[in-house]
């Protein structure tokens, strides 16, 4: 049977959104310090420059992403996740096609992003590298840090 996947903007105000993203910090924190965790509060997410986004399959929660404005030309990837009861599917992936286009469709020219370093981060790495992400220097607010890593890509 055919499932249907969806992606749609979200205003982060459902129990399940706000669990993911509880377990999506909760993650970083077990595998970065602290002072090296720059993932969003669900408060944060809400704010005007960032647009955050759901996947859903048949109307359950399955992943999630966000696009940040840096600048009228530069936007950057937050809040990549998806639940673990739906890793493997290609969701991940989903993901972020969609918000490469929706970067595109604002006129971004630079889409980047920051990402832990460790192993537990080597298959985001990997679906990064797929679509063209590279690494890069810090970039906006970010410093040099031995447990993160900022890649970016031209759009």
């Amino acid at each position: 049977m055919d499932q249907t996947i969806t992606i749609s903007e979200d205003d982060l105000t459902g129990d399940d959104i706000v669990a993911l993203l509880r377990y999506h910090l909760g993650q970083m924190v077990q595998h970065s310090p602290i002072c090296s965790v720059h993932a969003f509060p669900v408060e944060r997410l809400r704010a005007p420059d960032v647009t955050f986004y759901a996947l859903r399959i048949d109307g359950q929660l399955a992943g999630c992403g966000a696009l940040k404005q840096i600048d009228a030309t530069h936007g950057e990837l937050k809040s990549m996740r998806t639940d673990p009861a739906f890793l493997r599917r290609g969701l991940g992936e989903a993901m972020l096609l969609h918000l490469i286009g929706e970067a595109r469709a604002r006129g971004y020219t630079r889409l980047s992003l920051e990402t832990g370093l460790p192993e537990p981060f080597h298959p985001a790495h990997a679906l990064y590298a797929k679509h063209g992400f590279e690494r890069c220097a810090p970039f906006g607010d970010y410093t040099e840090d031995p447990f993160s890593m900022c890649m970016t890509r031209t759009l």
